[in-house]
């Protein structure tokens, strides 16, 4: 199974809208950069239809170190998260 990457996906959309690639290739890291930048500041971006984007956020925590068996400490982290769409497609 073949990967579909990010200039792919410019390419399709390109050619779908008969658009400049430079074009489309600054809408898509556009959109990209206001998703992450608005989850950043822990605003829910919803797409109906697509899915919804969140940072979620992990406690720290102790782990164990699986080379050693040592116990270690985990710190915490935030990450971005996406949750598809579940409706009808």
């Amino acid at each position: 199974m073949a990967n579909y990457t990010k200039t792919t996906l410019i390419d399709d959309i390109a050619t779908d809208l008969g658009l400049a690639k430079t074009t489309t290739k600054e809408m898509v890291d556009a959109i990209f950069d206001k998703i992450a930048a608005q989850a950043d500041a822990g605003v829910t971006v919803a797409i109906p239809g697509f899915g919804k984007f969140e940072m979620r956020e992990r406690a720290a925590r102790m782990g164990r170190n699986p080379a050693t068996g040592q116990p270690i400490e985990i710190a915490a982290s935030r990450s971005l998260a996406f949750k598809a769409f579940k409706g009808k497609s």
